[in-house]
């Protein structure tokens, strides 16, 4: 795809996730919300509903021809979506239990995948009123009334002197996580809620990695993937292959790791191991 079409399709995408962001953070501050529960038990609210309306209806005008996977629709069969050359793939609350907790730690995620590759992602976070972007070949940016710049992972001998920051889950044992890391290093430990967040840390060097032990779905990681990549760091599944983008039935993850510094020798950090 041509830069410019790509820069066009950021831009909607920027413009939707904001959009979503926005009605997200009124319904938050006025708590006036409703609670469901998922048949796979997860949570699922009246807001998360909401902003999927309101960036399907924008991507539904502004790009008719792209396909559409939402964690909050039937995304249908495989053999009804395989021929997608390129899809929108949204997750319109990431976060969701941070949002009923209301600790401020949850983001719209949006991302378009090309040929089962995420070329563009834009996590916003709306209580941090903060854009994170990227597109393919573009490099990855964050956006605030403060700041607006380029990102990059961290040098991990910089500044710490190796001591390896770990993004954890407010709401994962700390240590069923530390305890598939090298013992040979310094650890400290940074607290976030959702997925997105901590990749948006990474990829603006302010953690250095993250495990996820446990159940997602393929739109937890494809914007953070195309940001965190442009970064200069990685996603990958916990044993180091390549994650998977609408090649099977199901779309749900494996167990992922997302990575900073791309000169550390993260296998040798990460021991990850299956039965844990």
């Amino acid at each position: 795809m041509p830069d410019e079409d790509r820069t066009r399709l950021l831009d909607i995408a920027k413009s939707a996730a904001t959009e979503a962001g926005k009605a997200i953070l009124t319904i938050y501050d006025s708590g006036d919300f409703t609670e469901h529960e998922k048949e796979d038990d997860s949570p699922v609210t009246s807001a998360d509903y909401h902003a999927n309306d309101i960036i399907t209806q924008i991507l539904s005008k502004e790009t008719p021809d792209i396909p559409i996977m939402s964690e909050e629709t039937n995304n249908g069969m495989l053999s009804d979506r395989s021929h997608w050359q390129r899809y929108w793939l949204i997750d319109p609350i990431d976060g969701t239990q941070e949002f009923i907790a209301r600790s401020g730690d949850f983001a719209v995620n949006i991302a378009l995948v090309e040929n089962n590759e995420p070329t563009i992602g834009v996590i916003y976070w709306p209580t941090g009123q903060t854009l994170y972007y990227a597109a393919k070949g573009q490099g990855a940016f964050k956006s605030s009334s403060l700041e607006n710049r380029p990102i990059k992972v961290r040098k991990l001998d910089d500044p710490h002197d190796g001591v390896v920051m770990v993004a954890i889950s407010r709401r994962q044992a700390r240590e069923k996580v530390m305890s598939q890391m090298n013992d040979n290093r310094i650890y400290q430990t940074l607290p976030l809620g959702s997925c997105s967040l901590k990749a948006c840390f990474i990829a603006e060097g302010k953690a250095d990695v993250f495990l996820r032990i446990g159940v997602t779905g393929e739109w937890d990681t494809g914007a953070s993937q195309c940001i965190v990549s442009e970064a200069g760091g990685q996603i990958m599944a916990a044993d180091f292959s390549p994650l998977s983008y609408n090649q099977r039935d199901s779309l749900t993850n494996p167990d992922f790791v997302i990575v900073g510094d791309p000169n550390v020798d993260w296998k040798n950090i990460v021991q990850y191991q299956m039965d844990n």
